[in-house]
């Protein structure tokens, strides 16, 4: 976990320093970046090690120093480890040794906007030739930007859906969530009576929320939008843990779990691809998992009392402002993020670009996915959806949020007291 103070003071100081940084580099035109006398070498900070995901980043990195030798010799992508990576990130922005272009947690995306550590590539992007700006859904931007600037480019979008064990459902006699879908009934009360029903006909788990583990408190986002509640308000200054639609939809998970036995309960262990859960709440992107022992489906999350609602997971990809060549880095970014590039990167990262939201191009990249699963289960669930919490100080919310929801985990917990217990706590890490 990224250490709160570690990434505050570290953005401060990037802060206070980017603009004497800007205005050492800029010549008497303005220019925010002297042309340089040699071909440089640029370097991206990822964390993904996955060798098919880094070969494809260097044949397009290789593409554009092609088309580039006068300005660019090379691109460097450089993995780091998941768990530390903003960590790391920081601590070599503190060292003076920025990358040109870095990956950004959602979670961090405020934090990093509003502290003037990003360049703004909303220029380079809407001037590069055939890039078509106006391709990008509007939705997928509003985490990255700022006034009237973008500081990232969100160029992973992948879509929490419902994948379905259809074996268990049918050997426990359930009605099948994409008949439900069909027909409109597909909502939360009867994805948790399917789980419930199927759970104690068969045993195993009825509904898992993966990755949550009573420990990723962000992922019951997947749920909350059913209710349309929020962690915090939208301007991250007021707790909301205490509205009416939060306390019925937290409401609503304790008694799944612990009086209708729909989910599996603290410290049990539930993989729905090891075939003894009848549904799962994950990105469409672990459908590589499934290894054909059972039938599935996949559906879009059901609806609750607000109707259905989308999220997704986002990262976005930034230019570091006092990187050594910010103006070159934010070209590079243009061409990584083109229409033609975005296209290959669709094979791993779902695109923000609409004209790129179809089943021939998501199906090459999701082969398992049928033509109507993709429209149904996975492109409706990126148009308009939502991300994740996010907050400016989220690193320490997420840590006081997590510490105040284990009491909630228990089965005589008072949904209402804790999240009361829990607004008392994080009000004074909200800004005000």
């Amino acid at each position: 976990m990224v250490h709160r103070r570690t990434l505050i003071t570290t953005l401060a100081v990037l802060t206070l320093g980017v603009g004497s940084l800007a205005a050492c580099g800029a010549g008497d035109d303005g220019a925010s970046e002297a042309t340089p006398d040699a071909p440089v070498d640029l370097r991206m900070t990822v964390w993904t090690a996955d060798e098919s995901q880094l070969a494809l980043f260097d044949e397009i990195a290789a593409e554009y120093v092609e088309a580039n030798p006068e300005t660019v010799a090379s691109v460097t992508f450089e993995p780091l480890p998941f768990e530390d990576y903003t960590t790391t990130l920081t601590t070599q922005l503190a060292g003076g040794n920025p990358p040109d272009l870095a990956w950004i947690f959602e979670n961090t995306a405020p934090e990093f906007v509003s502290s003037g550590a990003l360049a703004d590539i909303k220029p380079a992007l809407e001037g590069a030739e055939g890039y078509a700006y106006d391709d990008l859904l509007d939705s997928s931007l509003d985490l990255w930007s700022d006034g009237d600037g973008l500081f990232a480019y969100p160029f992973s979008n992948s879509p929490f859906v419902v994948f379905v064990n259809t074996d268990r459902i049918a050997e426990s006699g359930q009605a099948n969530p994409a008949d439900l879908l069909a027909e409109g009934g597909w909502t939360f009360d009867a994805a948790r009576d399917i789980s419930a029903a199927s759970a104690e006909a068969l045993g195993g788990a009825g509904l898992v929320v993966r990755d949550f583990d009573y420990s990723a408190w962000g992922n019951l986002a997947t749920i909350w939008g059913g209710w349309e509640a929020t962690p915090w308000s939208a301007d991250g200054t007021q707790c909301t843990f205490t509205d009416p639609a939060m306390v019925d939809v937290m409401t609503w998970f304790h008694d799944a779990v612990f009086t209708q036995g729909a989910m599996p309960g603290p410290g049990t262990a539930a993989d729905f691809f090891a075939g003894d859960v009848t549904m799962t709440i994950t990105q469409i992107s672990r459908a590589s998992s499934l290894d054909g022992s059972f039938e599935w489906d996949v559906v879009p999350l059901p609806a609750g009392p607000a109707g259905q609602q989308s999220v997704i997971g986002q990262a976005g990809i930034g230019v570091l402002e006092n990187g050594a060549n910010p103006e070159i880095a934010a070209d590079f970014l243009a061409y990584f993020t083109s229409p033609e590039s975005a296209e290959k990167l669709a094979a791993y990262f779902p695109p923000p670009r609409e004209s790129l939201l179809t089943a021939d191009v998501l199906g090459a990249a999701n082969p398992l996915l049928s033509p109507e699963q993709l429209e149904s289960a996975v492109i409706s669930s990126i148009v308009g959806a939502q991300v994740k919490p996010a907050h400016s100080n989220f690193a320490q919310l997420d840590a006081a949020v997590r510490g105040e929801l284990d009491s909630l985990w228990n089965p005589s917990a008072d949904v209402e007291t804790v999240l009361g217990d829990l607004c008392s706590t994080i009000e004074p890490l909200l800004e005000g």
